[in-house]
């Protein structure tokens, strides 16, 4: 199985899923025109990736922004975190969010509720963009 990598784009985030390391990061805005054009490849990479995961899953998640239908399927995935939770596998989030963004820190909250995996929530300065993941 290769690595997910998908560049960003005015609509669409930055996504990298590694196999090897079990880190998955996406970053950016995802509020794209076709949303299951978007999606589903990445959602059909993560479900490959559970049949044989690495040993530590970690979900890196910066969005700056995004819309009800990426919202369902960043949490979709994130469900799958509690059956691989269930297996025994060791999982957890980062939530990353702007220090003054309310709004995506309480989204966050809201998913920490419903997925009930192990969340660390870390707010940045806009100068630490680049080193927040």
């Amino acid at each position: 199985m290769e690595n997910l990598i998908l560049e960003s784009s005015a609509y669409t985030p930055f996504v990298q899923f590694n196999k090897e390391s079990g880190v998955m990061e996406i970053k950016g805005r995802a509020i794209p025109e076709c949303p299951d054009e978007f999606w589903m490849p990445i959602i059909s990479w993560f479900e490959g990736y559970l049949l044989n995961p690495s040993s530590m899953t970690t979900f890196k998640i910066d969005l700056e922004y995004f819309n009800i239908s990426s919202s369902k399927r960043i949490l979709f995935l994130l469900y799958k975190l509690n059956n691989l939770a269930k297996e025994g596998n060791n999982v957890k989030v980062d939530w990353f969010y702007r220090h003054n963004d309310d709004d995506m820190y309480e989204v966050g909250q809201d998913y920490k509720y419903m997925v009930k995996v192990p969340f660390e929530f870390h707010a940045y300065e806009e100068q630490e963009l680049a080193i927040a993941i």
